[in-house]
């Protein structure tokens, strides 16, 4: 049985205050404190080099971990009106970096007008794409080919070179379709040597756990999907699964938060503090309003007062120094080696 969003199901931690309230449990520790230890008086953002977008949070999957809660039954999506907001914003900035998140990003309407005019500003693209949305729907037979003739990077997904972790954590099936499109992605040029069409793939732990060591874990993925699949690709991303959203339902479900909880405060690294994505990343939700990162987006942690918090009144100077929100929450971005949207930071 498909699982269904925490907001379809009318879940109380569909609620982000209700989830930030279960994180405070840890206020004796909290992230706040740890950061000053590693010697930031005050936690400010650089210069922005990543314009991450969320393009809503309707999805073809339901994964037991998603942090965004997106699924087939969440149908808010970007409008065109905001993604010409962000087009004006990008203008007017130097922001090299643009980074297109969801749901499934694919299935905003306006998803391939929106790839077009960004490349018009000639930005670089990176779209997060599931894998399985390429075989989904006929009308997304097109992706591969779009993708590499607009020279976009993809992110994809793939929880394990393992069919039984991967179809644990996002559903039956997910494995055998996730290969089948990267084949496509290969066919097209993508992780090909010097075709300069990158692919890169995401590992998140399917339990209570940290992610194993970047570099070992990405040789095994090489060395498996190439060796059984015949498929191939540039970088793995072991990224930590946060304690929010549907992860916090596991979490909680199965007895594990406060271990979990502990593991990540035990393991924090000052050393990942001044590379975490935050410093370096604005965060644009589907309806317009600005973010630190992903994670505060799902937990309606808008960026501190002082700086413009939606995009139409975006100001790069003002943005580029601002003071970064935490939360216990961020505990995820600085456990072991570190982790973003980028893989390790260590």
């Amino acid at each position: 049985m498909m699982v269904k969003s925490l907001k379809f199901r009318h879940s109380i931690l569909s609620d982000s205050a209700e989830q930030i309230n279960i994180l405070k449990k840890f206020d004796e520790s909290s992230f706040e404190s740890y950061v000053k230890k590693s010697g930031f008086e005050k936690f400010l953002s650089r210069k922005i080099e990543i314009f991450q977008i969320n393009m809503g949070k309707m999805c073809n999957q339901t994964c037991k971990h998603c942090h965004v809660d997106a699924g087939p039954d969440r149908k808010e999506i970007m409008t065109k009106e905001t993604m010409m907001q962000c087009l004006e914003a990008l203008e007017n900035s130097d922001i090299q970096t643009v980074d297109l998140t969801g749901g499934a990003p694919e299935m905003n309407p306006d998803f391939k007008w929106f790839v077009e005019e960004i490349k018009k500003l000639n930005r670089h693209i990176i779209v997060r794409c599931n894998l399985t949305i390429i075989l989904a729907n006929p009308k997304f037979h097109y992706l591969p080919k779009f993708f590499s003739e607009n020279r976009i990077e993809v992110v994809s997904s793939l929880p394990y070179y393992q069919k039984s972790n991967t179809d644990r954590q996002r559903g039956d099936g997910v494995f055998e379709s996730s290969i089948k499109a990267l084949k496509l992605l290969n066919e097209s040029g993508y992780g090909k040597e010097n075709s300069g069409l990158i692919l890169n793939l995401v590992y998140n732990p399917t339990g209570a756990f940290l992610p194993a060591n970047q570099s070992s874990l990405e040789k095994d993925f090489k060395t498996e999907l190439f060796s059984k699949h015949g498929i191939v690709f540039n970088n793995l991303f072991t990224i930590t699964n946060m304690p929010i959203s549907r992860f916090l339902e596991y979490l909680l479900d199965s007895g594990n938060f406060e271990y979990y909880m502990e593991k990540l405060i035990s393991s924090f690294n000052p050393s990942s503090v001044p590379n975490v994505m935050c410093r370096n990343t604005i965060s644009i939700g589907w309806d317009g309003y600005l973010y630190d990162c992903d994670f505060n987006q799902m937990l309606d942690i808008k960026v501190n007062h002082s700086s413009p918090d939606h995009i139409k009144d975006f100001n790069t100077e003002s943005l580029n120094s601002r003071e970064i929100m935490t939360g216990n929450h961020c505990f995820g971005c600085t456990a072991g080696t570190g982790s973003s949207c980028g893989g390790a930071v260590v």
